[in-house]
């Protein structure tokens, strides 16, 4: 079981790992152990999750995140198997515990008085700078 927070824990049902062999450093036991973990979260047919953090959920995910609704999470980091697996346990944490805040509206606002008369102020000073660049006139 991997908690999350106190109102949500994923079942070990709901993930499933997959180990492959790492690139990258080793010497020659990289051809032999499969270090590297693919953790498949089946986060659409969570019934831990609410359907809002789903929603969050598949929009944080990205590309993570597969045509049948689950994402999956690839840690190579270490040439520890047992190392690579926390990783991944932790990435995925996080990233359900982001999911779990709710973006918070934005409110339009109106700019102020001031702000329009320093943004027009600006565009003048500027299109007098630009004015001057112009060809010289026949007086020149």
């Amino acid at each position: 079981m991997l908690r999350i927070t106190d109102q949500i824990e994923l079942e070990e049902w709901e993930l499933t790992e997959q180990f492959t062999r790492s690139g990258g450093p080793g010497g020659q036991n990289v051809n032999k152990v499969s270090s590297a973990v693919e953790l498949r979260f089946e986060a659409a047919r969570s019934p831990n999750l609410p359907e809002p953090v789903k929603r969050r959920l598949r929009r944080l995910a990205g590309s993570r995140w597969t045509k049948e609704g689950a994402v999956v999470i690839r840690a190579e980091d270490t040439r520890h198997q047992s190392r690579n697996r926390e990783i991944a346990r932790e990435r995925l944490a996080e990233l359900v515990r982001k999911a779990t805040v709710a973006p918070k509206k934005r409110k339009p606002t109106r700019p102020t008085l001031a702000s329009k008369r320093r943004r027009l102020e600006a565009k003048k000073k500027r299109g007098e700078v630009k004015a001057l660049r112009g060809t010289p006139g026949e007086g020149d």
